[in-house]
């Protein structure tokens, strides 16, 4: 249609690797994101995301980047603010709906404010950490321990008894931001994708291991996917409406997977709304773009042909 491959003969730089404990899953994102992009025939850089980035773009002179970074300076409006200085159009979300993505305390505030079901929470600073106990916690256990500004289940952890709740928070307090515990719900684990806001499906995650953590995440064959997901269809509905008020309550752009647990009883709990999901052969937004007929490749140069500046 119109506006389909408007980036074609341009430069296109995928920015990947990047500084934060993501490094890895990033890299091979990228990876799989330029091989799309030049299969298209798109003439693409590999930039590796370092201090210098600016510098390197400059060099290649660069007229559109696509964003394959994940976690901090990547998800998170860092270099979304750079991008937009710079005068270079970018795919997926801005500054802001980056940076309210990656903040757990503030989009769960934002998420209650929009009426979607979040889970009974509380908040500590970090210098606490080492003091939390059960009297702190009025939904009691088992809950769910992770640190405020990092993705991927980086640093969560499951506590089921009390002795374990002191470990899980010193671990959450070595990561970005306050320390998050949350009541356990139990329920099926969906996940929605959401595309220029609106919900392509939703995908369920049946973890090996009790606890979706991030091995689980990024090894193959240790988790199982089914899409589309085994739930009603009421409920169906329910997940994908609450996925985009997710997407637009936080101004996001381009494609984002908000993680969800569905309890028993219909209610989606919301986790947190993923700005830039992982785009490998084993992530779940290409699984669920998939499964509504949109190829890895064709999916990559929407993602691209959406790319602008936002600020």
């Amino acid at each position: 249609g119109p506006g389909m491959a408007r980036w074609q003969g341009k430069r296109v730089a995928v920015l990947y690797g990047g500084l934060s404990s993501e490094r890895d899953v990033s890299l091979n994102t990228g990876k799989a994101i330029a091989k799309a992009l030049e299969a298209k025939g798109h003439q693409v850089a590999l930039v590796d995301v370092d201090r210098e980035v600016a510098a390197r773009l400059r060099e290649l002179r660069i007229d559109v980047a696509f964003n394959a970074l994940h976690g901090r300076f990547g998800e998170d409006g860092c270099i979304q603010g750079l991008l937009e200085a710079m005068g270079v159009p970018y795919t997926g979300s801005g500054v802001l709906a980056s940076a309210v993505g990656m903040d757990k305390v503030v989009s769960k505030t934002l998420f209650k404010f929009l009426g979607l079901s979040v889970a009974e929470y509380r908040v500590f600073p970090r210098s606490r950490a080492g003091e939390i106990s059960l009297a702190d916690l009025p939904f009691g256990l088992p809950c769910v321990v992770k640190p405020a500004g990092e993705g991927s289940s980086v640093g969560v952890s499951l506590v089921k008894e009390a002795g374990a709740l002191g470990k899980a928070c010193r671990e959450a307090a070595t990561f970005k931001g306050d320390v998050i515990v949350e009541r356990y719900v139990k329920g099926k684990e969906i996940q929605v994708a959401v595309l220029d806001g609106k919900a392509l499906g939703a995908i369920e995650v049946v973890p090996a291991n009790e606890f979706y953590d991030y091995a689980a995440k990024y090894t193959a064959g240790t988790t199982q996917y089914f899409y589309p997901a085994r739930i009603p269809e009421d409920r169906n509905r329910a997940v994908l409406a609450a996925a985009e008020v997710a997407h637009r309550g936080l101004g996001c752009d381009g494609v984002t997977r908000t993680d969800f647990i569905l309890a028993p009883d219909g209610v989606p709990y919301i986790l947190e709304v993923n700005t830039l999901p992982g785009m490998t052969a084993t992530s779940l937004v290409p699984k669920i773009a998939k499964g509504n007929g949109i190829a890895f490749e064709d999916l990559c140069e929407r993602l691209l042909d959406g790319a602008a500046l936002k600020a």
